[in-house]
């Protein structure tokens, strides 16, 4: 079921981002991708790339341990999938397509398919779509042989 949040973001993303970003990724490519998001983002443990058939409803989703998607993707796509992995952990809990999904997704568009902030923030603002500039990532990463966890999110 869309909420009525969920339905503003999805049509700010048709409107907006996706006229501006026309790449499209295919699967074989999607976890190269995945990785160096994450890596830039200074995570360890990126979530793996699953097959998914496109569904009329949903074409991938995207949590903490798993993105899955169908053969090939709309960059912007893959990346609204990672800021929700970004946004969620390891027991299904997330920012849905609240505010620091909003915020963490626009880092990412900024970052990664060089979309312009000011621009994102207008109109996000213009349709009443909440965002959190400063959005961190919602999870801890553990190192490797154990030792300290340190926090996942960005400095």
């Amino acid at each position: 079921m869309t909420s009525a949040r969920d339905a503003r973001v999805y049509a700010w993303e048709n409107r907006v981002v996706a006229p501006r970003d026309r790449s499209i990724v295919p699967f074989g490519q999607m976890q190269a991708l995945v990785d160096h998001v994450w890596a830039a983002e200074g995570l360890a443990w990126p979530p793996r790339m699953r097959p998914r058939k496109a569904s009329r409803g949903v074409l991938a989703t995207g949590s903490r341990l798993a993105i899955e998607a169908p053969e090939s993707l709309p960059s912007w796509v893959l990346l609204h999938e990672i800021a929700h992995a970004m946004t969620s952990t390891a027991d299904g809990d997330g920012a849905g397509h609240g505010p620091d999904f909003v915020g963490v997704y626009v880092r990412l568009l900024v970052q990664h398919c060089r979309l312009d902030e000011e621009l994102l923030s207008e109109t996000l603002a213009a349709d009443g779509i909440a965002w959190n500039r400063h959005a961190r990532v919602a999870f801890v990463d553990v190192p490797r042989g154990g030792g300290s966890s340190r926090a996942g999110g960005i400095t």
